[in-house]
């Protein structure tokens, strides 16, 4: 697997606009699975953080989608994108088309479907 910079990972990941994708997190003990077709892509500082478990730093993948539930059945993503925690210390990975994203609290994979 190819460790990328936060730069290198956002240019390869900008070039996946209007591809559907799927994201599949791992946190704890909860897995979810997201498919959405990637519209655009943008990125968010907090700067005032109420709590440790708002973000400092968030990736979104903006479009329309849709999360698989635990019952095998799909349900629309409750917004426009789904949001990725981002710190300092998070590792960006890329190996055979699927981005890998380890931070402390989980792991999120990005792929093309």
């Amino acid at each position: 697997m190819n460790d990328l910079t936060i730069e290198e990972f956002n240019q390869q990941l900008q070039q996946w606009h209007g591809e559907n994708i799927r994201i599949k997190k791992h946190e704890l003990r909860d897995e979810d699975t997201i498919t959405m077709n990637l519209d655009h892509i943008s990125y968010e500082t907090h700067t005032r953080r109420l709590d440790e478990y708002t973000p400092m730093h968030a990736l979104y993948l903006h479009g329309q989608g849709q999360t698989e539930t635990d019952a095998q059945s799909a349900q629309p993503l409750p917004s426009a994108y789904y949001e990725i925690p981002l710190e300092d210390t998070t590792r960006y990975q890329f190996l055979n088309d699927r981005f890998t994203l380890e931070t402390a609290r989980g792991t999120y994979t990005i792929e093309k479907e």
